[in-house]
């Protein structure tokens, strides 16, 4: 019997002594290993080839649960894309050997589920785009039919791609539909206020007509009665008149009587000139009247001859100082003045003169109209200077009227009509001064027109006040509104509805606009503060995330007991982590924190369980070493005191757990009850290759280096599990590791030595696949 058959065939746990065996009679050497490897190999890549070409979904799976060579099966897995056959290898391979192909399947079968899935989502939200479009299109018009089809427009368009043509017609045929709607609306809101328009301008004119025929009807009247009362009071006057011209040729005869009296003569000639003056608006003078009238012409008469010589001298001075006026240097309205102040004097001095003072009147009239020459070529530039200020405002008024004209009754522009009313009053005032005869038609004209531009402005102003007075009332029910988010947006409405409305004087603008703006603040305010409540909120939530991450972070740093029994609060502070409303800053920072906090928590926790499952393995060897000294002890008929001893040890080890993992308990119960019993393997050289074959088969799953001495067997057995087809990829699988490390417990006793170096090379292998699961964690 070979070495290599005597390591790994298998043997019961005590095997008795073998007889010895003939010699094996002469056979014919087997086929090269490597050989038949490489052919079939070779079969399996064309075959392979040939399936993937022809996407031959049976042999690919095929190839995947029973091809020669790992490479084979993973590519076969790779290739496969039925999502039936995927669930199929996935059940037939789950538990087998070959990890990576069940990795690969189950991948491929989570790519295409994942496919799945994604194009029945798009689907969906192809039909649900198309019906909510549908259904819109069949809905009347009302105040969110336009935004709500433009979100469902947006909502069509990121899929509209991936829909079918069909469909795409479909759900146009709906849009086209829904605009139609739209466009129905402004046209029939189009025709309403059309309607509204005609129906207000013909209410209009008939108001104005029926006014005007009223207005009509009064003046009538009241011109009529005017009439009748003028012409009583005309001749209530004229009897007042005459009696008051009687009454005041009276009172001037007798103060003239009077004067003449005190020697004022000049004052009697004057009131004796306003006599003759009231006498054509008289009636004929009583008889007493005329007596006095008589004897105070009789005193003047008496008089005349007198101021013949007290007079004369004055008319001299005036005449000459007339004639100092011509060339003077006075401004021209002054000597113009002064021209008139010495032509009255004349006047007064002339009244009652008796003597004949032609001569001196014509040399005083000559006098007066050379000096006033140089003031004539003045008021000349005067009256040209009215002239053209008259020319200017007919002009201005003819462009006042063809404004006026061209402004459209419905919708005029009223911020023109504002300046150009200002800039026509102020440009009138300018232009003067003018005649005012002349002017008068004029400025009656200019007051109409501007007057019916004012009054049209005035009842604009009317309007918008009262429009922006209706915004003020909404704007003052909006701080009581319990939705914040609503009442700024209709805050915002308001505001741009404010804009909207046309134009209000200035004082009533300022007045309405901080009323206005009153409103707008307290709802702006009433947000900040909200606003401040919420970041308060987050802070607050900050300051809590940041503590369940130093919490997180802490339970990460501890190790042994206090760790595992700390490990149970992380779900519960994820927990409440993940129902944080967190400021927007900090979230991806403290997300991140958390994150990492509990993955060292796992990490650690995991570390923590390797290293504790470490020690039960360790604790379950050193028994397992216990009870090898004690069979071994039995098997050599040792001292029945060391046995004893031995044995109280062995029962000592197995005392200090309770629990021992999976059926290593009851292997090391029946190993010391065989003990007792004296059932013991008492080759020690067979139960040593039973413990070296363990050993290989660990550093084979493990990919751990074999040590020289036993590099031919690790050979031998590898390919003695590649002939058998037992190659199906390596891995380090606790399960296969545990299940040899419950055999090695089976086992029978051997020397110390030869226990000990196997040991460690037994537990070497699972140190490496401690690490691997740690790395790969």
């Amino acid at each position: 019997m070979s070495l290599f058959s005597r390591l790994f065939r298998r043997q019961p746990p005590a095997p008795a002594a073998q007889p010895e065996q003939a010699p094996a009679a002469e056979q014919p050497p087997p086929p090269d290993p490597a050989a038949l490897a490489a052919q079939r190999a070779a079969e399996e890549e064309e075959a392979l080839t040939a399936a993937i070409a022809a996407a031959d979904q049976a042999a690919l799976a095929s190839l995947a649960c029973t091809g020669f060579s790992t490479r084979i099966r993973q590519r076969a897995a790779q290739a496969i894309d039925d999502p039936a056959r995927l669930h199929e290898l996935i059940r037939a391979t789950r538990g087998g050997k070959d990890k990576q192909v069940y990795r690969i399947l189950t991948a491929k079968r989570d790519e295409v589920l994942a496919e799945q899935r994604s194009a029945e989502r798009l689907e969906a939200e192809i039909q649900a785009a198309s019906a909510a479009i549908e259904r819109h299109s069949l809905r009347s018009f009302d105040v969110l039919f336009t935004p709500t089809l433009e979100q469902l427009e947006r909502r069509w368009s990121a899929v509209a791609p991936r829909a079918a043509p069909e469909l795409q017609q479909h759900v146009e045929r709906h849009l086209g539909r829904a605009r139609e709607t739209i466009e129905q609306y402004r046209k029939r809101l189009e025709a309403e206020a059309a309607r509204e328009r005609a129906a207000a301008r013909a209410a209009d004119e008939e108001r104005t007509r029926r006014q005007l025929e009223r207005q009509a009807e009064e003046t009538a009247a009241a011109e009529q009665a005017r009439a009748r009362e003028a012409e009583r009071l005309a001749q209530l006057e004229r009897q007042r008149a005459e009696e008051a011209a009687l009454r005041t040729i009276v009172s001037l005869v007798r103060k003239a009587l009077a004067a003449l009296d005190q020697g004022s003569s000049a004052r009697a000639a004057r009131l004796r000139s306003l006599v003759s003056e009231q006498l054509p608006a008289a009636p004929a003078l009583p008889g007493r009247v005329a007596m006095l009238l008589q004897r105070l012409d009789a005193r003047l008469g008496e008089l005349k001859d007198w101021k013949t010589f007290s007079v004369a001298p004055k008319r001299i001075e005036l005449i000459r100082e007339m004639e100092s006026l011509t060339g003077s240097e006075l401004p021209r309205p002054e000597l113009a003045r002064r021209i008139k102040e010495l032509q009255a004097s004349w006047r007064t001095l002339a009244k009652g003169a008796a003597e004949d003072v032609e001569a001196e009147r014509q040399r005083f009239r000559e006098a007066a109209a050379r000096a006033f020459e140089s003031c004539r070529e003045y008021f000349a530039q005067q009256a040209q200077v009215r002239h053209e200020n008259l020319e200017r405002r007919e002009a201005m008024l003819e462009k006042l009227t063809a404004f006026a004209a061209e402004q459209d009754v419905e919708t005029p522009n009223w911020r023109l009509i504002v300046q150009v009313l200002a800039d026509a009053r102020r440009q009138w005032r300018q232009h003067s001064p003018v005649d005012r005869a002349a002017a008068k038609a004029l400025q009656a004209r200019f007051d109409a027109l501007a007057g019916d531009l004012q009054g049209r402005l005035d009842a604009e102003y009317d309007r918008n006040i009262k429009a922006k007075r209706t915004l003020i009332e909404r704007a003052e029910r909006l701080p009581n509104e319990p939705d914040t988010r609503a009442s700024i947006e209709q805050v915002k409405t308001l505001q741009r509805q404010w804009q909207a409305v046309g134009l209000v004087p200035r004082d009533e603008e300022n007045t309405l606009w901080t009323a206005f703006r009153q409103q707008c603040d307290a709802v702006f305010a009433r947000r900040e503060q909200e606003s401040a409540a919420y970041r308060e909120g987050l802070e607050a939530n900050r300051a809590r995330g940041i503590a369940l991450c130093e919490t997180a972070e802490g339970i990460a740093a501890l190790s042994g007991p206090p760790l595992l029994e700390a490990a149970h609060r992380l779900e519960v502070l994820s927990g409440e982590f993940d129902t944080l409303e967190l400021p927007r800053t900090a979230t991806r920072s403290l997300r991140e924190r958390f994150a990492r906090a509990a993955e060292r928590c796992a990490a650690a926790v995991t570390r923590e369980q390797a290293l504790e499952a470490r020690r039960v393995w360790t604790d379950l060897f050193e028994v397992a070493n216990c009870l090898r000294g004690y069979a071994l002890a039995v098997a050599r008929q040792s001292d029945p005191d060391e046995r004893a001893t031995l044995r109280a040890r062995t029962e000592a080890a197995m005392a200090t757990r309770p629990d021992w993992p999976r059926d290593a308990g009851a292997i090391l119960g029946q190993q010391l009850s065989k003990a007792d019993a004296g059932d013991v393997p008492a080759d020690v050289a067979a139960n040593e290759a039973v413990l070296r074959r363990l050993c290989i088969r660990a550093e084979v799953l493990t990919d751990v280096p074999t040590p020289p001495e036993d590099q031919g067997f690790r050979r031998e057995y590898q390919l003695q599990r590649l002939v058998h087809s037992m190659g199906q990829g390596v891995s380090a699988d606790p399960a296969q590791l545990d299940a040899l490390a419950l055999e090695w417990l089976a086992a029978g006793p051997v020397e110390e030595e030869a226990y000990t170096r196997l040991l460690a090379r037994f537990e070497r292998c699972r140190d490496t696949r401690l690490r691997t699961d740690n790395r790969g964690r």
